[in-house]
């Protein structure tokens, strides 16, 4: 695929995967293999995390449906070749996470897409999360007698919370980082939680330029 046409992200803004049943099956060696090479790269390249987790999950009996989604994840790597994560030397040490998931987002199993990011900083565990209900489960007991149903490490999460060495924020979702891993995004927004993530094009030239000016 090196002479593909690149593309401006890595998953169409489109319904989801599906086991897709009633399509032409694919060499599943062959798909289990991109998929295992796509998964190598996510230690760097972690704007694919999301559309190469998702292809994943059809592994067991790949179709064409599904390769051509692989295949558009080699696509945007080529056209981003030289991308990759840059960190000043003096960007400080307070640990940040961000922590987002796609509710029910499975078709097929209707299991839900959670992750987060960290950074690295002054404070210990400060957690950006874009729902309001979260937070007030998590910070307001008086709201518990209608949550018994709610598992255990939520109330692990309280318990931290009550002993300050965790902190929960609201963050809004145009600023939610974490959905760079958990939802299929226009080009616009995936470029602007790439370049927030500190993913930089490296190519020779700029990385010379980038190490004159530390």
């Amino acid at each position: 695929m090196e002479t593909c046409d690149p593309v401006g992200t890595p998953i169409e803004i489109k319904d989801k995967l599906d086991l897709d049943k009633n399509r032409t099956l694919v060499d599943t060696t062959k798909y289990r293999s991109m998929i295992g090479a796509l998964m190598y790269l996510t230690s760097s390249r972690l704007k694919i995390i999301h559309a190469t987790c998702l292809c994943a999950r059809y592994q067991a009996k790949p179709t064409e449906k599904h390769l051509k989604e692989v295949k558009r994840i080699f696509r945007y790597l080529q056209g981003t070749v030289n991308m990759g994560l840059w960190y000043r030397k003096n960007s400080g040490f307070e640990l940040t996470r961000f922590s987002d998931a796609d509710y029910a987002g499975c078709k097929n199993t209707f299991k839900s897409t959670s992750d987060g990011t960290q950074f690295l900083g002054e404070k210990l565990i400060p957690i950006y999360c874009d729902s309001k209900s979260a937070i007030a489960i998590s910070c307001h007991p008086i709201q518990h007698s209608r949550t018994k149903h709610i598992v255990v490490r939520y109330y692990f999460t309280k318990e931290h919370v009550e002993k300050g060495t965790i902190e929960l924020y609201f963050v809004k979702t145009d600023y939610q980082m974490a959905d760079l891993f958990t939802k299929s995004l226009l080009v616009d927004r995936f470029n602007y939680l790439v370049r927030r993530l500190g993913m930089r094009s490296l190519s020779p030239q700029k990385l010379g330029r980038l190490a004159k000016s530390q």
